[in-house]
Formats: structure tokens, C-alpha cells, sequence
């Protein structure tokens, strides 16, 4: 039986588990971005998995590795007799005062469930009863029993406490609390039960409903709160908290207890008693156990869950998608009140014997949802980064826990508004019986996921039905507690020392592909994660008609965070009638795809690292290795001055009798004249052998040049462009002038602005001026084409501000502190100038030049 928690990983203790479950995001969040009231996970539905296991030692779980029942716990590494004895048994003190004043909060819970038993009880018998005497009995069931156990062991372990002594002795009182951990068996197989009669009990008697509302909880006795209002159902939850914390609490004890002392064996012989126990009680409980079952009879099981992005009214909803045996259930987070625990509210279900995927041809466009604008989005990774860097420093001067959460706060808002609004993929669903719903997604791979999981479970006999309220209220609230994916897609739910990811540029080479059953015309695409969502980057050649493509492509690929690599394996469609309505594509046929972690160890190293990935009975050879960020900043002069790769712009230019270099023209011109309406085109990487075939060409000055260029795969051309930039010795916008434009872009006053961005572009050599200018008109054609080729100005900018604006090493290592830091600063802003000059308008050399006075005096 599977755990919440991952296997393999060290496990959280049950109740930690199940604190971080009930947690939605930094902070909780509902569908449409609205925050929530937040609310302590009291009253659970149905009993979740216990893990057995001490938070901080795996290896002493129950079960153990092997498999059987229970292992005897072994001596913590580091507490051999006489090591460290006295540090060690100071700590042994403070865990046990710690332990004392929950046991004593713990207690005072108890007393204030068992308060209002007795009136009760006593009115059970009059002609007007609150609750019958069975009511109250299942209600309270054992809850006596465990308060006088507790009481006692408290009224024992306090004084000894109270006059510590190294050598006293407390383990006989653990043995003793073990030993009778029977009644809170009885108490679990009852839980469930007993939630439901209080529940049913406050919906039919409004006395009760008052009194199970707000009972009171005394404070600890040095505590200025003399009492605190807490719900009967957060109460009855609270002895199944105590049962694992008192598990681990021996097994701090245990290592901070000499192995010499006493105490050891029989806190030893506790902890085997507790872990035995919580294994056992595990037995008898399934996560997946649900009453619900299908009209067939079946038990219905949750085959898939996830969060997707949903067209609802023309505008976006953040949605947690369920996947059941014989129905798909749209659901978000309920809002709730504080005590209560979270629900979810189903949006609607379909039945998958009525479910249907129209083709691309039949579904009609679909509602107007306005993309939001790339700038903006760009500005949201802008704000994330930065402020990950501010938690980082915050956390490294040893800041306040305040300031952290209030920056991870604002870094989770503006995650989730990426996430709500960067998907663009459409993934549409109709129920046979009327209504359609579209979901975007940010990747054809996730589209591909749901898709396939669906038509699975659609292949066995089905049948439609209808569900009632009460069958939809239960299936609905079984989804908190059998969902498998518990946090919205966002860094800043991951823990401080998972992989931050990888910064730089990734080679790959996409070898071949064998397991096709029939000839076909294949290609690949290459698709990384960044800021929680996958990037489609670089697209194979279409090899034709064949079981056996080899394609033996590079790419570079930048990476910006980013921790797996997606290979999609697709089957080119030539047919013009099968456009998709929602996004004006013709829709290729998925093949198959694969995933792999980018794992820095294997990837980070000079070498090529072959692998293969299975797909589908498809598989699919490919090689990488990786550049991180400093080391591709790297600009390395040509050796020889006769090439244009690595020489001057200003030795080009004048070796050429040029204005412009004839490079640049010829990329420019091919580009505007075949690739303009090319989908991704200067972001789709080009083939790497085809742009080092280019490359040579062009530094040998071959009379073939034209004719290789109108042969050639046109983001072969884009990035053979954006490969000369990135060559030249410096920047084209110059090492000496790098700070200044940083501090122009940064400027609030508009004028101020406009004043420096056009005395720095005049300050240019005029071969670099000119080259820019001439860029810069290129790009702005290219954008006119967006709504074909999807780059908007914004895209354009991002793609080249870092190839234009790079600065030199040394400039880059001055406040370089780490490789994400780099993205956040440098990237961004150099993105900012190319924008600035691309949204400006028009700039010609002779205007530029004409107004030097005013451009250099006029503050």
C-alpha cells in the first residue's frame, strides 16, 4: 500500500503529512485567484494513512527496508555510551519539557470535549432530550478513557520534570502510555462514525449546534489566553494528532539518551510497542478506500488528478481536475471558515460514456479570451526572480521568518497569475448531451496525457448515468482526501533544497527513432520547464515517408530554471482541412512522447551523454550536454581576421565596402521573404549542424552562398543570425557603454528616458549604429506578423536583448552571485532596452545624428 508521502523519500510523519496537504499553496488560494480564509485541518473525512515512521529517521520506520512487520529501533549514530552523555541529556530535558506542556494543552482539550458530556447525558433522560444516550456514546466514544490515561501519565512524568536529575528515570511511563494504546484503536475504528453523528446531530438539533460550535479550551497555566474557542469536530480530530506525536517523541528521546542509561531499553521497548501499533492500525486503512462505486457496481477509483486552466465566461479559472473509473469532475477549493476543513465544490462532471473529443474541424471557436500580453508576463518573471533572489539573501543574512513568508507571499501571487495565464494550448471536452469546455494547457504533452487516459478507460464498457445530489456530494468530498497532486505548480510550494534548476544553454542532438509500425512523416519537438510550465524550443525536420528517421540534429537550447526535458515524437499532417479552430493550427498527430530530469550531475559535464527514451513502444536516441550561464558569456575573438564569425563589425564593414555586414543582409532578407509567418521563428531553434554549415560558408565567402541559403531550413537561417551576434568579439552595443544603458532603461522620467536611450544609440560606432538600426526595422516587421508567427515585439526582445546587450566577463562577474541571479538582473534588463528601441518609433542615422546638441545637452 502506497504512503501520501513518495516512496523512497524520507517520510513526513503522518500528521505533518497531513498538515502540508491541507496547505494549497503559500498561502490558499481558490480557483480564480481570490485568497482564502485559511483554516487548521481539523476533522479530516475519513482516516488518512498513518506513517508510521520518525520524522528524522527513515530507516527506523515499522516496516523497514526488507519488508516485514517491525524491526527494534537501533541506537541513533553518534550516542554510543558516554559520548557526548551530558549534552546529550540536556537535550533529553528539553524535549521532555516541550512534550510536557503539549501533553498538558492536550489534556485541557480532552477535559473541554468531555465538558459538555455529563449535561448532556443528563438531559438524555428527560422528555426533551438534546441527543440520545447511543448519540452521545458514539460521540464521545473512548474520549474518558484517553483523558484518564493522559492525566495519569502527565500527573506522573511533571514532578520528575519539574526536579530534573540526569539519571532520573521516565521510560516505565512511556512503557506504560504504549501499552495502552489499544483504546485509541477503538477510538480510530470509531472516528468516522462519530464525525458523522455530531454532524448529523448540529443539522437536526440547533442546541447542539450551538454547543459543538464553541466549546472552551482552557490555556496552559502560564498563559495569558484563559480559554480559547475551539469546534467539537477540530476536538475529536485532536487524539488522532497525539497518537504519532507521542511515537516521536520517544524517538528523540532515544537519541538523545545514552545507550548506558536506564531509561534506553525501556524507551526502546515503547517505541517497538508504538510502532507496532501505528503499523498495524495502517492495515486496516486505504488512502483509495472509497464508499462511492460506479452504477456496474464497481468501486470507483481516481485514475488522474491535476490542475488546469479552464475558459469559464470568457475568462480564466484555475480548476482541479479529477479523472474517476467512469467520470471526469471539474472541482476548485471551496472557501472556508476558519475550524473547518477545506472542500472542494464541484464546478461539473461528465459521465465518459458521454464524453467526447470533438476534431479539430467540428469544434466551434472557442469563446474570446484575451491573451494576456507577453510584456506582462515577462514582468511577472521579472518580479519572481527577484524577489527569489531577496528570499535568498533574507535567508543568508539570517532575516526575519516574517519578512521571508511576506516575500514568499508575494512571489506565490505572482506565480500563480503566470500559471493562471501563460497556457495557450486548447484542449476541449463536450458532453454528448449539450455543453462543451476548454481547458488551455501550456504544452501539447499534457493534452496528450489527458487525452490518452481518457480514450484508456473508454475502451471498457460504460455506462452513462446521472448522479444524484447526495452521490455527487459524495464523490466530491472524496477528492480531498484521494487526490495525488496536493499544491498548485509553483516554486515557491517547493522546500528550500530542492534543485533551483539549471541556467544556460543545453546541446541536443536528436539521434533517430525506431518502433514505427507503418512509414510516415515524422518529426520531434524539444520541449523544457520554466517558472512551473513547458516551453516548446526546438523542431526537428519532417523526414519523410519511414519507419526509421534519422535526423542527427543539434540544438541549444537556453534553459531558464529548468529540470526536465520533454521529447515529443509527432506525425506531420498535410491536410489543409484539419485546422484547429482555437488556434488557426493544423493539427499533427501525437506518436509518442517522453520525459527525463535534467540532473546537473549527469548533465553538467563536457562530454556528450547519450540516452533513449521510450515512448508508446517508440524510441528515440538522442545525446546532450550542457553550458552553464557564466561560461556562455564567454565571447571568444576569431583567430583570423579573413571570416565574419568573431571579427569586428567595424573590420567587416570596411573589408566589405559595407554599411551593413552582407551576413546580416542576406539572413534578413531570406528571413523576410519565406520564414516572416513561421510559427516561433528566432525563438525555434535551428538545426546546430545546419547553422555551423552556414557559418562556414559565409566566413569562406562562397560564391554558393545564395543558393545553400534558399535550400536552407529557415530557423537554420534565424539562428545562423542570432549566432553572429553572439560571436562578435563584443556586444553590439558595446562593452564600454553596457553600464550606461542599464542605468538609462532604469530611469522613471519619461523625458529623462528618451534623453539618455538616444544619446547612448548616437554614442555607437556608426557600424554598430547602423547594423542596429537596420536590425531593429527587421524586427519590427517580423512582429507585424504576430498573430500568424506568434513572436510579438516582447518575444523578439527577450530572444536578442541578451545577444546584443551581453556584457563581457568581467562586467558580468562584478554582481554576479548566482546563476538564477543572473537571469533575474542582467536578462531582464537587457530584454527592457531591445524593447524600448523596438516599441520607440521609427529611428533613422541621419535624425540621430542631427540632433547631437540636443540629445547630449538637454538633461
Amino acid at each position: 500500500m502506497e504512503p501520501l508521502s513518495h516512496r523512497g523519500l524520507p517520510r513526513l510523519s503522518w500528521i505533518d503529512t497531513l498538515y502540508s496537504n491541507f496547505s494549497y499553496g503559500a498561502d490558499d488560494y481558490d480557483g480564480e485567484g481570490n485568497e482564502e480564509q485559511k483554516g487548521p485541518p481539523e476533522g479530516s473525512e475519513t482516516m488518512p494513512y498513518i506513517d508510521e515512521s520518525p520524522t528524522m529517521s527513515p530507516q527506523l520506520s515499522a516496516r523497514g527496508q526488507g519488508g516485514g512487520d517491525s524491526i527494534s529501533p537501533t541506537p541513533p549514530e553518534g550516542l554510543a555510551p558516554g559520548v557526548e552523555a551530558g549534552k546529550g541529556l540536556e537535550m533529553r530535558k528539553l524535549v521532555l519539557s516541550g512534550f510536557l506542556a503539549s501533553e498538558e494543552i492536550y489534556i485541557n482539550q480532552l477535559e473541554a470535549l468531555l465538558l459538555p458530556m455529563k449535561p448532556l447525558k443528563a438531559t438524555a433522560t428527560t422528555s426533551q432530550p438534546v441527543l440520545t444516550i447511543q448519540q452521545i456514546e458514539t460521540i464521545f466514544y473512548k474520549i474518558q478513557d484517553i483523558y484518564e490515561i493522559h492525566k495519569e501519565f502527565y500527573d506522573n512524568l511533571c514532578p520528575k520534570v519539574q526536579q530534573w536529575d540526569s539519571q532520573v528515570t521516565m521510560g516505565h511511563l512511556f512503557q506504560k502510555l504504549a501499552s495502552q494504546l489499544g483504546v485509541y484503536k477503538a477510538f480510530v475504528d470509531n472516528y468516522k462514525v462519530a464525525l458523522e453523528t455530531a454532524e448529523k446531530c448540529s443539522q437536526s438539533n440547533n442546541q447542539f449546534q450551538k454547543i459543538s460550535e464553541e466549546l472552551k479550551v482552557k490555556g496552559p497555566k502560564d498563559s495569558k489566553d484563559s480559554h480559547t474557542s475551539v469546534t467539537m469536530e477540530a476536538l475529536l480530530y485532536k487524539p488522532i494528532d497525539r497518537v504519532t506525536r507521542s511515537t516521536l517523541v520517544l524517538h528523540d528521546l532515544l537519541k538523545h539518551t545514552p545507550a548506558d542509561h536506564p531509561d534506553y531499553p525501556l524507551l526502546q521497548d515503547a517505541l517497538r510497542i508504538s510502532q507496532n501499533f501505528l503499523s498495524s492500525i495502517n492495515e486496516d486503512i486505504d488512502p483509495r478506500r472509497t464508499a462511492v462505486t460506479t452504477p456496474k457496481g464497481e468501486t470507483r477509483q481516481l485514475v488522474k488528478d491535476g490542475f488546469l486552466v479552464e475558459v469559464s465566461e470568457s475568462s480564466r479559472k484555475l480548476r482541479h481536475v479529477f479523472l474517476f473509473t467512469d467520470v471526469l469532475l471539474c472541482a476548485k477549493l471551496k472557501k472556508t471558515s476558519a475550524g473547518k476543513h477545506q472542500q472542494y465544490d464541484c464546478k461539473w462532471y461528465i459521465p465518459l460514456a458521454d464524453l467526447v473529443f470533438p476534431s479539430p474541424e467540428e469544434s466551434e471557436a472557442s469563446p474570446q479570451v484575451h491573451p494576456f500580453p507577453d510584456h506582462e508576463l515577462e514582468d511577472m518573471k521579472m518580479k519572481i526572480s527577484a524577489l527569489k533572489s531577496e528570499i535568498q539573501k533574507e535567508k543568508a543574512n539570517k532575516g526575519q521568518s516574517r519578512a521571508i513568508e511576506r516575500l514568499k507571499k508575494k512571489m506565490f501571487e505572482n506565480e500563480f497569475l503566470l500559471l493562471l495565464n501563460s497556457p495557450t494550448i486548447p484542449f476541449r471536452i463536450h458532453n454528448r448531451n449539450g455543453k462543451s469546455y476548454l481547458f488551455l494547457l501550456s504544452s501539447d504533452y499534457e493534452r496528450s496525457e489527458w487525452r490518452e487516459a481518457i480514450q484508456k478507460l473508454q475502451k471498457k464498457d460504460l455506462q452513462a448515468f446521472v448522479l444524484s445530489s447526495v452521490e455527487l456530494q459524495v464523490l466530491t468530498g472524496s477528492c480531498f482526501k484521494l487526490r495525488t497532486v496536493h499544491n498548485i505548480p509553483v516554486t515557491s510550494n517547493k522546500d528550500d533544497d530542492e534543485s533551483p534548476g539549471l541556467y544556460g544553454f543545453l546541446h541536443v542532438i536528436v539521434h533517430s527513432a525506431k518502433g514505427f509500425k507503418q512509414s510516415a512523416n515524422l518529426y520531434c519537438t524539444l520541449e523544457v520547464d520554466s517558472f512551473g510550465y513547458f516551453v516548446s524550443k526546438a523542431k526537428t525536420r519532417v523526414f519523410r515517408d519511414t519507419t526509421e528517421p534519422k535526423w542527427d540534429e543539434e540544438f541549444e537550447i537556453e534553459l531558464e530554471g529548468s529540470q526536465s526535458l520533454r521529447i515529443l515524437c509527432y506525425e506531420k499532417c498535410y491536410d489543409k482541412t484539419k485546422v484547429n479552430k482555437d488556434n488557426n493550427e493544423i493539427v499533427d498527430k501525437i506518436m509518442g512522447k517522453g520525459q527525463i530530469q535534467l540532473d546537473p550531475q549527469t548533465v553538467e559535464t563536457k562530454n556528450w551523454h547519450t540516452d533513449v527514451i521510450e515512448m508508446n513502444g517508440i524510441k528515440v536516441e538522442f545525446s546532450m550536454k550542457f553550458t552553464s550561464r557564466d561560461m556562455s558569456l564567454k565571447r571568444t575573438p576569431s583567430k583570423k581576421q579573413t571570416g565574419v564569425f568573431g571579427v569586428k563589425i567595424s573590420v567587416v564593414t570596411k573589408r566589405e565596402r559595407s554599411k551593413v555586414p552582407y551576413i546580416v543582409r542576406q539572413c534578413v532578407e531570406e528571413v523576410e521573404k519565406r520564414g516572416i509567418e513561421e510559427v516561433g521563428i528566432y525563438r525555434i531553434s535551428g538545426v546546430a549542424t545546419d547553422i555551423q554549415a552556414l557559418k562556414a560558408v559565409f566566413d569562406a565567402n562562397n560564391k554558393d552562398i545564395l543558393l545553400m541559403l534558399s535550400d536552407m531550413d529557415i530557423n537554420a537561417i534565424a539562428g545562423t543570425l542570432k549566432l553572429y551576434f553572439r560571436e562578435l568579439p563584443e556586444p553590439l552595443l558595446t562593452d564600454r557603454l553596457y553600464p550606461a544603458f542599464m542605468e538609462g532603461i532604469a530611469l522613471s522620467d519619461p523625458a529623462a528616458k528618451e534623453n539618455c536611450m538616444m544619446h547612448l544609440l548616437r554614442t555607437l560606432p556608426d557600424p554598430n549604429l547602423i547594423t542596429f538600426l537596420f536590425l531593429l526595422e527587421h524586427l519590427k516587421r517580423v512582429a507585424e506578423k504576430e498573430p500568424i508567427n506568434k513572436m510579438s515585439l516582447h518575444n523578439l526582445a527577450t530572444v536578442f536583448g541578451p545577444t546584443l546587450l551581453r556584457p563581457s566577463e568581467v562586467e558580468s562577474k562584478a554582481h554576479l552571485t548566482s546563476a538564477a541571479d543572473i537571469w533575474s538582473h542582467d536578462v531582464m534588463a537587457q530584454v527592457q532596452v531591445l524593447l524600448y528601441y523596438l516599441q520607440h518609433p521609427p529611428i533613422s542615422f541621419a535624425e540621430l545624428k542631427r540632433n547631437t546638441l540636443y540629445f547630449s545637452t538637454d538633461v
